[in-house]
């Protein structure tokens, strides 16, 4: 199969066929959690994508008095997770509310969880 050294003795061929199938299908699922992930990885993003989840709505002055960041800065922020579908946009009068696109949510509250018990450093250290 792969021209590539290895130690094993037989492939299990049929192992290797159901792992590609599996892949094959969920291909579409893979690329946009890979997305999500990237976008929530920056710690900025993910303390934003955070803080919308337990305020529901906040504006980008709001999240630059918390983060202490210039609310250039948090803007830029805000459009990466608006273009990537993460939050979405209410505006009342000037103010530009932002808040989590709701289908997200289920995706993010296990790392939100992982956050609010520290549990995230005892699954790195271990």
């Amino acid at each position: 199969m792969n021209k590539q050294s290895c130690i094993r003795d037989v492939a299990d061929l049929a192992q290797i066929k159901r792992c590609r199938d599996v892949l094959s299908s969920i291909q579409p699922s893979t690329e946009k959690l890979s997305d999500v992930l990237k976008l929530a990885g920056n710690d900025a993003r993910l303390k934003i994508l955070y803080l919308l989840n337990q305020e529901a709505q906040l504006c980008p002055c709001d999240l630059s008095d918390i983060l202490d960041m210039s609310i250039p800065a948090v803007s830029q922020h805000l459009r990466k997770l608006k273009d990537g579908g993460l939050v979405v946009t209410q505006r009342e009068g000037k103010v530009i509310f932002y808040s989590l696109n709701q289908e997200i949510i289920p995706v993010l509250l296990p790392c939100f969880g992982q956050l609010e018990n520290n549990n995230i450093l005892k699954v790195v250290a271990a």
